[in-house]
């Protein structure tokens, strides 16, 4: 049996349905925390208790705020190839739009920027958003290059999240520059 979250938004783009995460998506995100690929979002070494707690915050994010990232798949596909959206777990200096691509065969094809782009159009229209911000590890070379082509730019001054590795902060162009 799959569970889900009750009540949460479905977002189509060209190529992506954007949903909620649910139970049966814990393999794929176990499986990608524990390849390399996971470096730059894992705070250590991949432990299975470690992601399953991860996975949970994810899941629990919904729960908690009534947003949160949004496992993205192929339009008329159910098999999860990552996740983007809207992220502002307690402590956060601000409102972030994250992304992730689980599947190494669905990278290079613009999905994340594709997803990042839906989830953060959603950010703005329908929770009222006015600014959002990117925390990106400084090695992260793709994730910078996905944030700049997104029109994020790096914000030397902002504020990011206490205790966690050292990052990068792009800051996204507003609702308005978005039309």
């Amino acid at each position: 049996m799959t569970i889900t979250l009750a009540n949460t938004p479905v977002l189509q783009t060209e190529r992506l349905t954007l949903r909620a995460p649910s139970s049966a998506d814990w393999s794929a995100f176990d499986a990608f925390l524990a390849t390399p690929r996971a470096t730059f979002i894992r705070s250590g070494d991949y432990g299975i208790r470690e992601t399953w707690r991860a996975f949970g915050h994810v899941i629990g994010h919904w729960v908690m705020r009534g947003f949160g990232n949004f496992v993205f798949t192929l339009r008329g596909e159910d098999r999860p190839l990552g996740m983007a959206g809207p992220w502002f777990p307690a402590g956060w200096p601000e409102q972030e739009i994250g992304w992730t691509v689980w599947s190494g065969e669905a990278e290079g094809k613009g999905y994340a920027a594709e997803a990042a782009s839906a989830a953060r159009r959603f950010a703005y229209d329908r929770l009222g958003w006015t600014t959002a911000v990117s925390y990106i590890d400084p090695s992260n070379h793709r994730s910078i290059a996905l944030a700049e082509r997104l029109g994020a730019r790096l914000d030397a001054g902002a504020a990011h999240p206490a205790g966690d590795k050292p990052c990068l902060v792009y800051r996204h162009p507003g609702p308005e520059a978005l039309v």
